[in-house]
């Protein structure tokens, strides 16, 4: 379909990489917390745009200047590894009644989201080492293939960020009135940010 290897599977890898807990799904939580659905929508806006900006940079050949390079390639995976882990141990380690690890002033969740987007590694990495093996060298056609696979995953992080915040402006009031169960779903987010760091190492 449109050049793509498997577009289900491009469906389901996205869906999956949307829903591991990293500094993106933060930025939408506290953009929530602070404007809303509203400003959990516009948070959205941004994380959309800067994934647009590194899809369209692994398409311009990133992609191949990392794995030309493996040396690189490597030491962006570390990098990222250490950043997803030192995010998790500030969670892990974050009391009730803390600032959040991301702070989001309000009304700048588009250019905040859309910042913490271009440099979280989890999309760097997923971009620029996955993307292309979505790709079909026998039945690509070029922009076509490229707009595809853009597009559907703007559409895709749409829904979820409409989904995401809406449940979470929700739910609010209820975690607000229990802190303990705050406290336990930030050490788990937390761990499973140190662990996605550890899966990156692990699976080179």
């Amino acid at each position: 379909m449109f050049g793509i290897t498997d577009y289900g599977a491009y469906v389901l890898a996205f869906i999956v990489f949307l829903a591991i807990p990293g500094p993106g799904n933060l930025a939408l939580l506290v953009s929530t917390a602070k404007g809303g659905v509203r400003g959990g929508l516009m948070a959205t806006l941004g994380v959309i745009a800067g994934d647009q900006v590194l899809i369209w940079a692994a398409v311009a050949g990133l992609a191949t200047l990392l794995l030309n390079f493996p040396v690189l390639f490597t030491s962006m995976q570390w990098a990222g590894a250490v950043y997803l882990g030192w995010i998790g141990w500030r969670m892990i380690r974050a009391r009730p009644g803390q600032a959040a690890v991301i702070d989001i002033p309000v009304g700048q969740y588009l250019r905040q989201s859309f910042l913490i987007t271009l440099l979280n590694p989890k999309a760097i990495v997923f971009y620029m080492a996955f993307f292309p093996l979505f790709i079909d060298p026998v039945r690509h056609r070029g922009l076509l293939t490229f707009g595809a696979m853009a597009a559907t995953a703007a559409g895709l992080a749409f829904a979820y960020g409409l989904v995401l915040c809406t449940l979470a402006h929700r739910l609010s009031a209820s975690i607000e009135a229990r802190p303990a169960i705050a406290l336990w779903l930030n050490r788990i987010a937390g761990g499973l940010l140190i662990g996605f760091g550890l899966k990156l190492v692990l699976s080179r």
